[in-house]
Formats: C-alpha cells, sequence, structure tokens
C-alpha cells in the first residue's frame, strides 16, 4: 500500500509543480530574450536591414515635402516586412542548431504555451526593430513626430501582433525544410498582405492630416486580422510543428 501511496503523491506534487499557461509562456519568453540580449543578433541585424531599405527608398523616392507623406508610409511598413521576415528567420534558426527545438518540444510545456512565447518574442523583437525605423524615416521624410508619431505607434500596436503571430506559426512549419528561407517568404507574404495593406492605408491616411479618430475603421480590421492570426497559432501550432 506504501508503492501505490508514494506513487500518487509524486504525481500530485509533479502536477502542482508544473507552472500555469501563462508562466509556461513566459519561459519561453524570457529564454528568447536573454539570447538576444546576450547576442543581439536578430534585433541588429534586422534593424540594419530595415534602417538600409528606409535609406535607399528615401533617395529613390522622395520628391518633396508633399510626395514625402505619400511615399513614407510604405516605406516604413515595407522595411518592416522585410525586417521580420529576417528576424524570423533567424529567431528559428537558435531553434534549429543542436537538436535545440527537440529539446523544447520534450518539456512539460504545453505547445500553445510555446507557441505564445515564441509569438512574445518575436513581438518584442519587431517592436524594438520599429523604434529604430519609424524615428529614422520621420528625419529623412520630414516627418514631425511630434505630430504623428503618437498616431504611427497606435497604427504598430494594432498592426504588429499579427505579424508576430502569423510569422511564428509558419516559421515553425518551415524551420525542418531545407529552402526554409525562401519557402517563409513565400509562404508569409501573402498571409501578410491584408495587415500590410491596411498599415500602409492607416498611416497614408494620418500622414494625409486625417486625425487618429477617424482611422477606426482600419483598426478594427487590423484587431481582426490579429485574433484570426492569434487563434490559428495557437490552435495549430501543434500540428505545424511535429514531425
Amino acid at each position: 500500500m506504501v508503492e501505490p501511496m508514494d506513487a500518487a503523491m509524486a504525481s500530485e506534487s509533479a502536477r502542482v509543480r508544473r507552472p500555469g499557461w501563462l508562466r509556461q509562456a513566459l519561459i519561453v519568453l524570457e529564454k528568447d530574450v536573454r539570447i538576444e540580449l546576450a547576442t543581439g543578433e536578430v534585433v541588429v541585424s534586422a534593424a540594419f536591414f530595415a534602417v538600409l531599405v528606409v535609406v535607399l527608398a528615401s533617395l529613390s523616392f522622395y520628391g518633396g515635402p508633399a510626395n514625402a507623406r505619400l511615399v513614407a508610409s510604405g516605406v516604413i511598413w515595407l522595411s518592416v516586412s522585410f525586417a521580420a521576415v529576417l528576424a524570423l528567420g533567424k529567431t528559428w534558426q537558435r531553434e534549429r542548431e543542436e537538436s535545440a527545438l527537440d529539446g523544447l518540444l520534450v518539456t512539460p510545456l504545453s505547445r500553445s504555451a510555446i507557441f505564445a512565447g515564441k509569438a512574445l518574442g518575436v513581438l518584442a523583437f519587431l517592436f524594438a526593430i520599429e523604434l529604430v525605423v519609424i524615428p529614422i524615416a520621420a528625419v529623412l521624410f520630414a516627418l514631425d513626430l511630434g505630430e504623428v508619431g503618437p498616431g504611427l505607434a497606435c497604427i504598430a500596436l494594432a498592426a504588429t501582433p499579427g505579424v508576430a503571430a502569423s510569422g511564428t506559426l509558419f516559421g515553425s512549419m518551415t524551420v525542418r525544410t531545407q529552402a526554409r528561407d525562401l519557402l517563409l517568404a513565400v509562404v508569409l507574404f501573402p498571409l501578410l498582405t491584408p495587415t500590410l495593406l491596411a498599415a500602409v492605408a492607416a498611416s497614408r491616411e494620418l500622414l494625409s492630416g486625417v486625425p487618429l479618430g477617424e482611422l477606426g475603421d482600419y483598426f478594427r480590421l487590423l484587431g481582426i486580422f490579429d485574433m484570426v492570426f492569434v487563434s490559428g497559432g495557437l490552435a495549430l501550432f501543434g500540428t505545424l510543428i511535429e514531425r
């Protein structure tokens, strides 16, 4: 009688010690953030690439203050989208090295919590990139950040979660393929098109002088895309990540 009781108590103790879902997601997030703080390879390389896109675009398409406001919105989100693919590729490259992904999958963490933690990490990286890209674009395109900065920040807060969630989901799908970077871009950009178009349109209207309060339709559209990508990722990640 003693051994079954000890086994039951050990099982109950293990169940009690297992962290909750939110804590599981935060563990994965903390892992990615710690690695990034130690190396800086994702944010630095992706931010440098995004800034390069902004600089080249400003030299190529700048046609004066009137044209700058029309071009800047597309340049900002074009650079962010390219940087997102680069950041996702490097993020999942870490998991491929030395079977780190397999080690993560055998831990007592739920698949949805792993997805949430990875997506939050990508989201943090993209926000860091946008904090670099938007001020530089404002300087190069002669934008008044005091006037349009809060609005651009709101648009970024609404659009970036969908980019992070969809990128994390389909980055996991391509992690074990040979042409993973090419496949990620081919799969991801069509899915991001609605989010990017809404973000570009909202940014264009904002830079053209439309008050932020009149952009509610764009924010609702971005919110719908965010919910679809996040819920889809939570539901499908476990299936896509298995061998």
